[in-house]
């Protein structure tokens, strides 16, 4: 067994999206080459309605998939293609944008003024960035949870784990992607294929990472300290990124500790990215705001 070292750990950072919405970006935009073939990722977690209830009016997309999971209150949606849908806690909604789809999504807060989730966007290979616009809305009965026999407890959103499937199918990025809680005080391996980049982002308790792949040797002085990095501890809103290895080992603290596990094949091709927009080239970006300004910009009919 070859552990997972960790690369870098990230605080997600506030940022305002929509039309005024409060979220925490764990990453997106910029250089999202070690999280290949994934984009971005928002915490979208907030008690106060003023916040978030502005919601995501009608925008564009084209070239990615977004995968929304919720955990309190509701998201209505709406698209192009005569989508209508409302997911509440612990449904799914993945969106696969393709040639293009023009949505809203408008958030509502549950009783107690939480709207708590998470969206996830995944790039679309350049063979399939013109592909069909799909949706797939996933409600939580319908997604697999197991339970190990130290109280680890796992949702499948996506992929293989354990035997078992998740019910999201037919994604590009052949992603897993996975809602881990474990037990105040275990420590438990998951295992995750070695080729696949992957990444955690805790949501609850706090925890330690293992950084080594063996027994952690006692500093001296001939042995630098970079060489014995001691597990990092990840507690709300950390963002573990991780390096090459068949698992990850992560120890839970005294409350326990609850993250989602991602991980997904690198595409390894380049990204023109601009808002909502994911492309291989400047000219396939430009031809795509081209064709928005045109009104030639879905290529699917109405429903």
């Amino acid at each position: 067994m070859s552990l997972r070292p960790i690369k870098r750990m990230i605080k997600a950072k506030p940022t305002l999206e929509g039309a005024g919405v409060h979220l925490r970006r764990a990453f997106g935009f910029g250089n999202t080459s070690d999280f290949d073939p994934f984009l971005l990722l928002d915490d979208f977690r907030n008690d106060v309605p003023e916040d978030y209830l502005a919601g995501f009016p009608w925008h564009p997309h084209r070239g990615i998939e977004t995968i929304t999971y919720v955990l309190a209150g509701t998201v209505e949606h709406g698209d192009s293609m005569g989508n209508r849908g409302v997911i509440a806690g612990g449904d799914v909604q993945w969106m696969t944008a393709g040639s293009g789809i023009i949505h809203q999504e408008m958030p509502k807060g549950d009783r107690s003024g939480r709207m708590h989730g998470f969206q996830l966007w995944a790039n679309l290979p350049s063979a399939l960035k013109m592909t069909a616009p799909r949706y797939q809305e996933v409600k939580a009965p319908d997604i697999p949870e197991i339970t190990d026999d130290d109280g680890t407890q796992v949702r499948i959103v996506c992929g293989n784990f354990w035997g078992k499937t998740g019910p999201v199918d037919g994604i590009a990025a052949d992603p897993i992607y996975l809602d881990v809680t474990v037990p105040p005080g275990r420590r438990k391996s998951l295992p995750v294929e070695t080729t696949r980049h992957a990444f955690a982002y805790v949501f609850a308790g706090k925890g330690k990472f293992c950084n080594a792949s063996g027994p952690l040797a006692v500093p001296t002085e001939p042995v630098g300290w970079l060489d014995t990095t001691p597990p990092a501890e990840a507690d709300n809103r950390s963002l573990i990124l991780f390096d090459r290895g068949d698992d990850l080992m992560v120890q839970a603290g005294e409350d326990g500790i609850r993250f989602l596990l991602v991980s997904g094949k690198p595409l390894e091709e380049p990204v023109a990215w601009y808002g909502p927009i994911v492309m291989n080239t400047q000219q396939q970006l430009r031809q795509a705001f081209q064709e928005l300004e045109e009104g030639t910009f879905l290529k699917q009919e109405r429903r």
